[in-house]
């Protein structure tokens, strides 16, 4: 039994969107950098999809070197977080309108 690899492209697209959604209407920090989670693994099953139909690794390959950037974002993200929230007491984007300056 095989499936529909427009069904995978439509799972791919409603993850980009649901972390795109994240990303523009919520104003935790923790919230969007788990939102742009999403939108890599969207991604993600865009690049193994397309591998799949053609038959090839170069989709396999770019996507491991997405979950690899993804895992370096995670862990420097969060270091920032942590440092932000201890200085400022908040993780609310809005709020850390200072570091402009």
């Amino acid at each position: 039994m095989s499936v529909d690899p427009s069904l995978y492209l439509i799972v791919s697209g409603l993850l980009f969107a649901v972390g795109l959604v994240g990303v523009l209407v919520r104003r935790n920090v923790l919230v969007v950098l788990m939102s742009i989670e999403i939108m890599l693994n969207g991604s993600n099953l865009a690049f193994i999809t397309f591998s799949r139909v053609h038959r090839g690794l170069d989709g396999q390959v770019v996507a491991f070197f997405v979950i690899a950037v993804a895992a370096a974002e995670a862990a420097v993200g969060l270091a920032i977080v942590i440092n932000v929230f201890r200085h400022f007491r908040s993780t609310n984007v809005d709020e850390l309108k200072a570091l402009k300056d």
